[in-house]
């Protein structure tokens, strides 16, 4: 079977964690991601999408995503359900984080452009020898 998601958007919120009774770190927010169309003369619509991570993605996303981020998530589609204290039966519908990246260049501490160097967030991969992994289009051989 494959259940596989795959979604740009932007935080509606900080994200909000907390630890199951096992200690394990559990990290919710929800993601505001535009729908590729708009009818002539509307605004574009937004999907509002819930997420959640865990462990150490659960801790990184906690960290360092904060409302208004543009972010980007991998995960599966799950769906729950519970029952309240009055016995109703509750369900809901939401994206498991596989992995969780950022989706834009770093911002200053007071919101406006991008941090020293921002504009160009590319960093080349660094093997576990130090050498770059970097390589120049002229070097491909298509």
């Amino acid at each position: 079977m494959l259940n596989k998601v795959i979604l740009m958007g932007r935080l509606t919120r900080d994200p909000e964690q907390k630890s199951t009774q096992s200690g394990i770190s559990v990290t919710t927010f929800t993601l505001a991601v535009d729908r590729g169309y708009a009818k002539a003369g509307e605004e574009r619509q937004a999907d509002f999408i819930n997420i959640v991570a865990f462990r150490s993605s659960a801790d990184f996303v906690a960290r360092y995503f904060t409302k208004g981020q543009l972010v980007a998530v991998c995960g599966r589609l799950q769906t729950r359900n519970w029952d309240d204290n009055e016995g109703k039966r509750h369900y809901v519908t939401e994206v498991v984080a596989d992995e969780v990246h950022f989706a834009e260049p770093k911002r200053d501490n007071y919101g406006g452009a991008p941090a020293q160097g921002g504009d160009n967030f590319y960093q080349p991969a660094v093997n576990t020898q130090g050498f770059t992994t970097d390589v120049d289009d002229d070097d491909l051989p298509f």
